[in-house]
């Protein structure tokens, strides 16, 4: 109790959505509670049994920023303590002492800001309720089993597990097992490993099951200014485009069994049936060009006629030229002939934090109103346009394995933010497995734990001092303020609230209680001492007083989620798992109960023995499994009928609002549809505002046509130019065309010159 200065606090006023309720405030090592008992309901007579009191609990980590008003008593106003969090609940706690007000904030601020290490989070003392103490979530995710599952390590199929890495030394960021083709030996991947940033070479994340198509996943290379290449990072490249060679679908056409990948597909004159495999770069190439100029609208596509294998950089093509700069940067493809890379312009860490922040602006005064937020505000965002371009950029890439056959390497700078998200969001739309509720357990486990994700940078798990501020000592904004942080004075319509006539008087309390909010009633936990696990203390992998990096702080998993909402609501009958099963997953990334999110990789989870001396947050899904089980979730697969087919792709016109996250209504958030079928005039709005995501390509002929000095080639270089921006259009939107959807022109593409 040596962070507490005061532990309970008597006849504290809580206000949320412009209501108020008079209670107890305790706090905890791990949680701030409040207590309070509810009125009763108008003409209800008193029970001889007491009124059970009802509990709002509030774990440290999750507070992402907290504001101290302190009044003088002459004032009559009491002093506020605002609370925001990564939950986006917002509450207010009013005292009639300013002192204890002081106090109260300065407990909250030791528990939250002063801990220096991890392993004093709530996670590490945890005692888990009966119904998960029978479970085992760390045993949920057995890598063998799930490349096993996907056909990796299997004859004829070029794949096979690679132990170089087993004890974190050659790439500390990656996981031990390493998926590669069986072409490619350690000693390669080991001089491959040096022309990568972090040594994240690029290794397999997903197998087609029907097609023996790959999406793998990278970090950018070491390119720099001298424009640096790696012999064995091409071979490397090059042997993964080339695993699904000797297994052509044409050479055995079935258009029946091909059908059920693509409900387009249609059946060709045996001419067209036999396709040639290609074994060198140039025939490559040459392949890739003429699939790009022709008119892919013209005629009716064969199901995996070409391969138009793919390199998605996830960057902006100036962010990827500016990292040249420092060393890093993006492949020079005329040592890449055999495949084309795209630019997919999304944002890096600091304009998604910035866009997040701007809704909360919009949200803030949850708790002194119960006004709804400003639609218009929440569209300046841009929050909607980057979801959108997330799944855009998904959609492309499942469009590229699941519809043309192809391999998609996709990589950003370090290859845990941007990658991660496309990474998973393309399987669950190519893959109706990771659409179940253990499937979609395991692609995180995979594509987040495993490959690594900096939750303990990204989430803020220790806070940080600059997230709590006291009302009259703040000077001025600060630009680089964190998640959750509001900007402005903002005070005007608190100040209304204060001022009105009995809003403090403790006669004066709501009738109905405070709406119970999902996630904040705590029916298991519990502050109370227990039994810890026995276990030996390790040596620590993070400093010894860790801080909070604000600027590092930005909500990458949080739009993965809300991602797979939007397809969860695009397809409520493909999916096991329900909304409240997204949105509890986005509660426990900051609750830091359990020990899944505490850590950026797995060196880092396997030398703090996080499976040992913590819960994996799965026990507390599986313990209530009966909570997030989707009603309307049909598994039966058949491409032949509508609606039941395999493969899944985001409707990019109806990304709408994650309301549930945001704890509004949605009408509050979406507004009110109208008695016709098309969207609301606010959400044609955000439409017309978004941008494609693809925003650049570059091949080896551009390259090099463009480098020479006649006139006429590079006439003739512009015109090949546009028709493979044509193809790549043709093959990011085709499904939408397909659909009879309107979509926008796409404008002109930015094309990388080397």
């Amino acid at each position: 109790m040596e962070r507490t200065r005061v532990a309970k606090v008597e006849d504290v006023t809580l206000a949320r959505r412009g209501e108020q309720v008079v209670g107890t405030l305790h706090l905890t090592p791990h949680h701030i509670i409040f207590s309070h008992i509810p009125s009763l309901p108008d003409g209800a007579q008193p029970s001889v049994t007491p009124i059970r009191p009802k509990e709002l609990w509030i774990t440290y980590p999750i507070i992402s920023f907290c504001t101290l008003r302190p009044t003088p008593a002459a004032s009559r106003q009491p002093s506020s303590i605002r609370l925001r969090c990564r939950d986006f609940a917002f509450v207010c706690l009013y005292f009639g002492n300013e002192s204890k007000a002081r106090d109260v904030y300065e407990s909250i601020k030791q528990w939250t800001c002063k801990l220096g290490r991890i392993e004093k989070l709530y996670a590490f003392t945890y005692q888990p309720p009966p119904p998960e103490r029978e479970l085992n979530g760390w045993e949920l995710y057995n890598p063998l089993k799930e490349w096993a599952r996907q056909g990796v390590d299997q004859d004829n199929h070029g794949w096979r597990i690679s132990r170089i890495n087993t004890d974190y030394v050659f790439s500390p960021t990656y996981p031990a097992l390493l998926p590669v083709p069986s072409t490619i030996s350690d000693n390669t991947l080991n001089y491959a490993g040096r022309y990568r940033s972090r040594a994240r070479v690029p290794v397999l994340s997903y197998l087609h099951p029907v097609n023996n198509c790959s999406i793998t996943r990278s970090s950018q290379p070491l390119v720099g200014v001298r424009q640096n290449r790696s012999i064995q990072d091409e071979k490397l490249l090059a042997a993964i485009f080339s695993t699904s060679r000797s297994e052509r679908p044409l050479a055995d056409f079935n258009p029946i069994h091909l059908d059920r990948e693509s409900s387009g597909s249609t059946q060709s004159d045996a001419d067209n049936e036999a396709v040639a495999d290609l074994t060198g770069t140039e025939e490559s190439e040459d392949e890739m060009l003429t699939s790009f100029r022709g008119d892919l609208d013209s005629k009716n596509q064969i199901y995996g006629a070409q391969q138009h294998n793919l390199i998605v950089d996830a960057r902006p093509t100036v962010n990827a030229f500016a990292m040249q700069a420092v060393g890093l940067g993006s492949e020079n493809m005329d040592n890449y002939k055999f495949a084309t890379k795209a630019y997919l312009g999304i944002d890096n860490i600091h304009v998604m934090r910035d866009s997040l922040n701007k809704v909360i602006d919009t949200l803030k005064d949850s708790d002194v109103t119960p006004l709804g937020p400003n639609r218009d505000q929440l569209a300046r965002s841009g929050w909607l346009k980057h979801i959108s371009g997330i799944l855009d950029g998904a959609g492309l890439i499942a469009r590229q394995v699941g519809l043309q056959h192809s391999h998609v390497l996709i990589h950003c700078s370090d290859g845990w933010d941007r990658t991660s998200q496309l990474s998973a969001l393309s399987q669950i739309c190519l893959d109706p497995y990771y659409r179940t509720m253990e499937g979609f357990m395991v692609l995180v486990e995979k594509d987040w734990l495993s490959f690594g994700h900096m939750f303990r940078h990204r989430s803020g798990h220790l806070n940080s001092e600059k997230w709590f501020q006291i009302e009259n000592e703040r000077i001025g904004g600060d630009s680089t303020r964190g998640f959750g942080e509001g900007g402005g004075a903002g005070k005007a319509i608190e100040n209304a609230f204060l001022s009105a006539k009995g809003f403090f008087n403790r006669d004066n309390i709501s009738r109905d209680s405070l709406p119970e909010s999902d996630g904040e009633m705590q029916s298991y936990d519990s502050d109370t001492p227990g039994i810890k696990k026995p276990s030996s203390v390790p040596r620590s992998v993070t400093p010894e007083k860790e801080v909070t990096k604000v600027k590092e702080t930005s909500p990458v998993f949080h739009q993965f989620l809300d991602a797979t909402y939007q397809l969860l609501y695009q397809y409520p009958t493909r999916f096991e798992f329900n909304e409240r099963f997204l949105r509890r997953l986005l509660y426990h990334i900051y609750s830091c109960q359990y020990g899944t999110f505490l850590y950026n990789s797995e060196k880092e989870r396997v030398e703090s023995k996080a499976k040992e001396r913590t819960r994996s947050v799965w026990d507390y899904f599986l313990a209530r499994r009966e909570q997030f089980v989707n009603p309307k979730y049909d598994p039966h697969i058949d491409d032949h009928k509508r609606g039941k087919e395999r493969l899944i792709f985001p409707r990019i016109s109806e990304v709408r609002w994650w309301n549930e996250a945001f704890g509004r209504t949605d009408a509050e958030m979406n507004g009110v549809r109208s008695t016709s079928s098309s969207p609301s005039t606010y959400r044609e709005n955000i439409d017309t505002e978004r941008s494609p995501v693809l925003t650049g390509i570059e091949t080896a002929q551009h390259s090099a046509t463009n480098s020479t000095g006649a006139k006429g080639t590079q006439n003739a270089a512009s015109a090949g130019m546009a028709a493979v921006t044509s193809g790549i259009t043709n093959l990011a939107f085709s499904k939408s065309r397909e659909n009879g959807q309107d979509l926008k022109r796409v404008g002109q593409f930015e094309v990388e010159m080397q």
